[in-house]
């Protein structure tokens, strides 16, 4: 098989033997080939303006540039370019963003090589590829009412045990705005209590324990 009719590969992780791993898998199969591998979202960007790659496999968490803001400077100057986030982060917030981003693709590294390949394989066909066990997450995700900013501040706080008068008082707003974005965010999270709402945003992504 002559080089060019292979699908070119670019790995970008921030843990060399991630990407000493999946380069050596990939070596194995006669239609795959590395063409590049990446530390950060940044090097990302800059092998693929150099290699333009058919298919990335991107990690998530990396310094510098992360998974997410690398596929969205790649697909702002590359329309057309395919990205499969490859990550251990199985949050449905997570995936949503990925896949808002521009993402072809959302695996977990626990993911075993043929399957891998094979998604490599059908996201080069044009297709999408989200592992099976996320799917009900990102449907969720999707057709849930998505929290402003003001919202997701407001349940950061929450989450630090601040009260409604305390949030006012940090955000500069009033009381009573306070308890309508509480409202509101109850009502979009599908819950009766700030307890519920802070696990549920815990839980899908939408805040960290670090806020």
């Amino acid at each position: 098989m002559i080089e060019k009719t292979k699908i070119r590969c670019l790995l970008v992780d921030d843990h060399a033997v991630v990407r000493e791993g999946l380069a050596a898998i990939l070596a194995q199969e006669e239609d795959l080939v590395v063409v590049g591998k990446a530390n950060n979202g940044r090097e990302a960007i800059d092998l693929f303006r150099l290699h333009k790659p058919h298919i990335v496999v991107m990690d998530l968490r990396m310094p510098e540039i992360d998974g997410i803001a690398a596929t969205l400077a790649i697909r702002a100057e590359f329309p057309q370019a395919r990205i499969i986030i490859f990550t251990t982060y199985d949050d449905e917030e997570s995936v949503y963003q990925a896949v808002r981003a521009g993402a072809s693709g959302y695996l977990l590294k626990s993911t075993i090589g043929e399957d891998l390949m094979q998604a490599i394989r059908a996201v080069h066909r044009g297709e999408k590829v989200i592992a099976p066990e996320l799917t009900m997450l990102l449907i969720r995700r999707m057709s849930s009412n998505e929290l402003t900013l003001r919202e997701r501040e407001i349940l950061g706080a929450m989450a630090i045990g601040r009260s409604n008068q305390e949030i006012a008082v940090h955000f500069l707003i009033a009381e009573s705005t306070v308890k309508s974005h509480v409202t509101s965010i109850f009502s979009k999270l599908d819950v009766h209590d700030r307890t519920q709402a802070v696990v549920a945003a815990l839980a899908r992504g939408i805040i960290k324990l670090s806020q």
